[in-house]
């Protein structure tokens, strides 16, 4: 399980250090583990912090929240409350993010590098300002878009090609979610609230639904990919065709 300092948590969960120690002193979030004078933060507390900010934004109280969070602990142990929050907060990926600097991302993307691809990145999500350097957070994704550099893109297209494609993921993985979770809670909360037992099974289900869904997509992807480029390479080479067939010699591609 991931562990944090109280500033990359804040970070992380799109909040203050300030706000991360009034929902503490409200008590909807538990305390830290101690190591000397660090508190140790879990991905448990990051998902309950984004679970407050989801309630605050759809425009509940604190004192809302407390009553929420306060039915649900009496209704189950404590362990298991945590173990649900850390199972959908869990990160999906074993990415390790990483860290560049400006020179060091000039030489990854070829001397390709603006200040406009620079800010759309960071809109993006694909780059964070980290003191004088940039975090990566998915350095896969990073390393895929040089390598289509590499391959004669530009930075500006990778960009358009990888918003689309977010956008496209973004959408499915909206309604993937939205059909697991009716699931769980008609499954394991229909009058309701998850509590007692429940808890603790519907945990278990996200851990073991979360890899099953990754490798449908990937089988997906893999076959929809297959299947368009055949479509797009036959169609290249039916236009070559044609042209040999009027005497004209093939345009270049």
């Amino acid at each position: 399980m991931a562990e944090y300092r109280i500033d990359e948590l804040a970070r992380l969960a799109d909040t203050t250090v300030r706000n991360v120690r009034v929902y503490q002193d409200r008590g909807l979030l538990s305390p830290p583990r101690r190591e000397g004078r660090v508190g140790i933060y879990t991905e448990a507390h990051l998902a309950r912090l984004r679970l407050i900010a989801q309630l605050l934004k759809r425009g509940y109280t604190f004192a809302n929240i407390s009553e929420l969070v306060s039915v649900w602990e009496r209704g189950g142990d404590l362990n298991d409350v945590l173990g649900f929050e850390s199972a959908i907060g869990d990160p999906w990926s074993d990415e390790i993010a990483a860290h560049l600097t400006f020179e060091e991302l000039v030489e990854l993307f070829r001397g390709d590098v603006t200040d406009e691809n620079i800010e759309r990145a960071l809109a993006m999500g694909l780059l964070e300002v980290d003191g004088d350097r940039f975090r990566a957070p998915s350095p896969r994704l990073l390393h895929a878009g040089a390598e289509l550099v590499a391959a004669g893109m530009s930075v500006s297209r990778v960009l358009d090609i990888a918003e689309q494609l977010g956008g496209y993921i973004d959408e499915a993985s909206e309604g993937l979610v939205r059909e697991i979770a009716d699931h769980i809670l008609s499954a394991h909360a229909p009058e309701g609230l998850l509590q007692g037992d429940d808890i603790a099974e519907a945990a278990d289900l996200v851990r073991r639904l979360r890899p099953l869904a990754q490798t449908a997509v990937d089988a997906m992807l893999a076959r929809s990919m297959a299947r368009h480029i055949q479509e797009v390479i036959g169609e290249h080479f039916s236009d070559v065709l044609e042209h040999i067939a009027s005497g004209k010699e093939p345009r270049p591609a």
